[in-house]
């Protein structure tokens, strides 16, 4: 089963859609960082781990490799690297909707997608409908997301 590293913001974007449970029903298996999750997800977000999220421990190792990388990509925050690390060093997937990051994930040669492709990709598998999906994006944009909502209508609308 395919691991794909999360960070904070795409897991939140797909709780406030109610697409939870849907996202785990993905035959893939989704992990963060331990230290993103206790910084950023355990106070309101700890179900996750019931879900099937792991919280993956960071070495020294990577930890140092994060504090490396700070050096070069100020914009992006050290939760959001030690996300970017942990794909690197697992040679998987990030998940992430944060701009810096994914440029910083692109010049690691690191693959990643966002909300956007993960919600596409319950559409593809047919977990939801396109019903579903717009009403788990307008949830979104009721919360206060800050996705490309253009993007989302041609998604939407070539279903």
């Amino acid at each position: 089963m395919l691991l794909i590293i999360s960070d904070a913001s795409v897991l939140i974007d797909i709780e406030c859609g109610r697409l939870t449970n849907t996202m785990f029903s993905l035959h893939w298996k989704f992990a963060v960082p331990d230290i993103l999750f206790d910084e950023e997800l355990a106070e309101r977000h700890s179900h996750l781990l019931e879900f099937g999220l792991i919280s993956k421990p960071m070495s020294g190792d990577l930890l140092s490799e994060v504090y490396k990388l700070r050096q070069k990509y100020i914009k992006t925050s050290v939760n959001d690297l030690l996300a970017l690390i942990l794909a690197k060093h697992e040679n998987c997937q990030l998940l992430t909707g944060d701009k810096a990051l994914r440029q910083a994930a692109s010049e690691l040669s690191v693959s990643v997608h966002g909300t956007i492709w993960l919600v596409d990709q319950m559409l593809q598998s047919k977990k939801i409908t396109v019903d579903v999906a717009r009403t788990a994006f307008q949830h979104m944009k009721d919360g206060g997301s800050r996705l490309p909502w253009d993007e989302i209508e041609k998604i939407l609308n070539k279903e």
